[in-house]
């Protein structure tokens, strides 16, 4: 008896607290929108055109089966002129759904290198190889806001 007094009561406080989450929602200017990553390239000297044959093709395969698949919801490629001999000229951009889509993110990426090269291990040896091409700066994973 006491401990169905107890769950009632915890319910009781979780329905609370999430009615709360929600009226609190509702006062912000803006809603959450999609989870976008934004992934720096810079290729090396001359390697322009063979990189963006990677994109072209692997890359652009690997994200039309995540997409397919409802892991991602698109992806885009961006040419930039770049500052220095530090700054990208490419970034990879590859939207989200929402940060949930972001769980388990690692054993869906492995089921497209699968479905798309055939085995990690493939997908490895291209690193190495893509790795003559250019430089990854770094990434951003960032949240759209949506104003009201």
């Amino acid at each position: 008896m006491l401990n169905q007094k107890r769950f009632a009561a915890c319910a009781v406080g979780l329905c609370l607290i999430l009615m709360g989450a929600a009226v609190r929602a509702d006062d912000h200017a803006y809603s959450q929108g999609p989870v976008v990553n934004v992934q720096a390239v810079r290729t090396l000297y001359g390697k322009f055109d063979d990189y963006m044959k990677f994109i072209d093709t692997t890359w652009k395969q690997e994200q039309e089966a995540a997409k397919k698949a409802g892991y991602i919801v698109s992806y885009s490629v961006l040419s930039v002129e770049p500052r220095g001999e530090n700054d990208p000229d490419i970034y990879l951009v590859v939207t989200y759904k929402n940060w949930a889509a972001l769980d388990s993110a690692t054993e869906h990426a492995e089921a497209v290198l699968k479905q798309v090269l055939g085995s990690v291990s493939a997908d490895n040896q291209g690193a190495v190889e893509r790795g003559k091409m250019r430089r990854v700066l770094g990434s951003t994973t960032m949240q759209e806001l949506t104003l009201k």
